[in-house]
């Protein structure tokens, strides 16, 4: 989700054709021959960065204060020059999968407990003696946002100190914990403890899990396995809205969707006991011999050494402590600043306000249960996520952020036509379906799983957890106005204005990201912020 980054030279393609005329050789020669050119090759795209001469600029990012990334890396220019094309799967991606799958269970656990108290709120409500009460009721559903700020902010610390894989695990507990307690509730505040906890745990693995990911996958399949997060989310609020069904005749089921809840906490925690460790903070902390044995595990033994060195580079040049004063200078501060915009616009887009609204919008065409109506959502976006996962990594994020905010712009504009200037009541409650679907699908798309993505891409190994942290406590800060103050607005002033609002921040949104996000695809991390470092 960010802005700006800068442009790493590549050695002009008429330069790589001609380094690729040689005499015919054997298989093995040639092989070996052309791994030879492509060292070479890397090695003078670090000779090039180092020059104190600045980059050149692209003209799509022209008036923005950072230059955009080339998206092809040496390998890729040399199989286009050369007319070549992969031949066979790549299963480059499978030695890391279990490990990012295992995490994203944290994600499953955050749509979980979003779902997990759209259906049977009315039944807690009246166990528990706050039926009738709307504050009590919203103050339930809001700590859960509350708390979820504050271990975003509490995040950063935790995993400098205590790496990724252990503070995934500890922070698993308060999650394990507040679903024990939200099942046992037997008043108000026993459930409202429960939920702050959970919130407290949501907030930090919500900002690990693509920190994380962003730093064990391999360059080519960053993206992609990056939208797990994504996915999981989806599948955690398709799950629990399935469970929700038996609580329509069921009053005390509840009880038994918090239990459910605590499963996966603790699959979690066991199965991150078997999972890596991150190698960039392994780096970090001085511990180079366990990096290499995880790089040679997820990466495989090729250029293991090259990894080492280039992360040693980084760490060396920006230094292994950080503050939080750190984001005030260059480069943290511009990337720090994009990855607050983007969850701001994100939020202001209307995503949380449209699936507020979209029960309501079903029931007007018949579907009069609230669970089934918000499975059918669950059920787009989780298509919009898979989508994503393919196009990610050959599209690239910038592309597919700005499609996406197009996307929500025109079904916002279209639900907005469809209340104002409807034909007939069937075709406008038809097209508000319509509408209201494609924004889900279009967000999923990519403002959902690229705004989480694109901060740890920007970020420096130095700032990357505070980085985070700030742009993700944005995130529910937003998150809580705009649920706060989503019913006053339509109450005021009409669901077609609201939406037109929403409709016009897609817009912004994808101007934003025209004119400062930058296309990450393809690039190391290492690659990224050595150029980052070099403009500032």
């Amino acid at each position: 989700m960010q802005a700006s980054a800068m442009l790493l030279h590549l050695p002009h393609h008429s330069t790589i054709a001609s380094s690729l005329r040689a005499p015919k050789l054997s298989h093995n020669q040639l092989h070996q021959s052309r791994r030879c050119r492509c060292l070479s090759l890397q090695l003078r795209r670090v000779r090039l960065q180092a020059r104190s001469s600045p980059p050149e600029s692209d003209p799509q990012t022209s008036g923005s204060d950072w230059e955009r990334i080339e998206p092809e890396t040496v390998s890729e220019a040399l199989m286009k020059e050369k007319g070549e094309k992969e031949t066979g799967s790549d299963w480059s991606w499978l030695p890391v999968f279990p490990h990012v799958l295992t995490a994203s269970m944290a994600n499953f656990l955050f749509g979980y407990h979003i779902g997990v108290m759209n259906g049977p709120i009315e039944d807690i409500a009246k166990e528990l003696g706050f039926q009738g009460n709307p504050f009590l009721q919203g103050l339930v559903v809001s700590i859960f946002i509350v708390s979820a700020f504050m271990g975003s902010i509490a995040f950063s610390p935790l995993v400098d100190n205590f790496g990724c894989k252990r503070t995934l695990q500890i922070d698993t507990i308060p999650l394990i914990l507040g679903a024990f307690l939200s099942a046992q509730a037997h008043s108000i505040d026993e459930m409202l403890w429960g939920r702050f906890f959970v919130g407290l745990g949501i907030g930090v693995n919500t900002v690990l899990v693509p920190l994380y990911i962003s730093e064990v996958a391999p360059t080519k399949y960053r993206g992609s396995l990056s939208t797990l997060c994504q996915i999981g989310t989806c599948l955690g609020i398709i799950t629990s809205l399935s469970l929700a069904i038996p609580a329509e005749t069921d009053p005390h089921w509840w009880r038994t969707m918090f239990y459910i809840a605590c499963v996966p906490g603790l699959a979690l925690i066991l199965g991150m006991q078997f999972a890596v460790e991150s190698p960039r903070w392994l780096c970090k902390v001085g511990r180079l011999d366990d990096a290499r044995v995880v790089i040679e595990r997820i990466w495989g033994t090729e250029d293991v050494e090259k990894s080492i060195d280039d992360i040693k580079s980084v760490v060396e040049t920006s230094g292994d402590q950080s503050s939080w004063q750190d984001l005030l200078v260059e480069p943290h501060k511009t990337v720090a600043l994009i990855g607050g915009a983007l969850f701001f616009l994100q939020q202001f887009a209307g995503i949380n306000g449209v699936l507020y609204f979209s029960s309501l919008t079903f029931h007007d065409v018949g579907i009069t249960s609230g669970a089934l109506a918000s499975l059918f959502v669950g059920i787009t976006n989780f298509g919009g996520a898979l989508v994503a996962s393919y196009l990610i990594d050959k599209q690239g994020r910038r592309k597919l952020l700005i499609g996406s905010y197009l996307g929500m712009a025109c079904s916002m504009f279209l639900i907005v036509s469809a209340i104002s200037f409807p034909l007939d009541e069937g075709s406008g409650h038809a097209l508000s379906i319509i509408g209201t679907l494609v924004y889900i699908f279009t967000f999923a798309l990519g403002a959902g799983p690229v705004t989480g993505m694109i901060i740890p891409e920007l970020s420096s190994a130095l700032t990357r957890s505070k980085v985070m942290g700030f742009s993700f406590s944005v995130h529910w800060v937003c998150n809580f106005l705009v649920g706060l103050y989503f019913l006053e607005l339509v109450d005021k002033f009409g669901v077609g204005s609201v939406y037109s609002l929403f409709g016009g921040f897609s817009l912004l949104s994808a101007a934003f990201a025209y004119y400062f996000i930058v296309e990450t695809k393809g690039r190391s991390l290492e690659e990224i912020e050595m150029s980052l470092i070099k403009r500032s």
